[in-house]
């Protein structure tokens, strides 16, 4: 439970990418992290590219920044609705200047730009917006996970368990490597058994 006591507001409109948004939210709660699903207020419930609903916990108009410790943008092509309401972006942006953790994966690089967070920072994100985000004054880097100061970006889907692990520790849960449960020898990623 490494994130015991911890706030984490997920964002969600239509068309967000499945995994990016219910990975996350599983995992942080298994953390044991209160995770509340925030809308845009359009609707009580948000469907997936794929057609999976998620109902919101609460609307973006009527939280604030302070009250949570991270915010999380999934992608898929939620972030272009997203940012068409100004509670949603101020949210966003709020958080940053604040200095919560905010975390985007794949398109949610959009609600960064129109935020206007990114003059100056590193970021990743799916390489059809790197001009997007390059255009908003960020410097774009093609990695699995980059950081600067409090804004954490990934790329993709695949990138999930590397965005997760940087949010926990951003977080101050400490991360160890997983145990074998026959042998208790510590896996370290890309290895076998020590």
């Amino acid at each position: 439970m490494r994130l015991q006591g911890k706030r984490i507001a997920i964002l969600a409109e239509d068309l967000y990418q499945d995994q990016e948004l219910w990975y996350p939210l599983f995992r942080f709660r298994e953390e044991g992290a209160q995770v509340e699903v925030v809308g845009s207020g359009a609707s009580k419930v948000h469907t997936s590219k794929h057609g999976y609903p998620v109902e919101v916990d609460k609307f973006a108009k009527d939280v604030k920044a302070e009250q949570f410790d991270a915010v999380i943008i999934p992608g898929g092509y939620a972030p272009d609705h997203m940012r068409r309401y100004p509670a949603m972006v101020s949210l966003v942006r709020d958080a940053v200047l604040q200095g919560k953790i905010v975390a985007a994966i794949c398109h949610a690089g959009w609600m960064l730009a129109s935020a206007d967070v990114l003059k100056g920072r590193k970021v990743t994100g799916f390489f059809a917006i790197k001009d997007d985000l390059v255009h908003a004054g960020a410097t774009f880097v093609d990695v699995e996970v980059a950081v600067d100061d409090n804004i954490i970006t990934s790329r993709k889907p695949e990138d999930l368990p590397a965005f997760c692990r940087t949010i926990i520790v951003a977080l101050g849960g400490e991360v160890h490597p997983p145990v074998c449960p026959v042998c208790q020898q510590t896996m370290y990623s890309g290895k076998t058994w020590d």
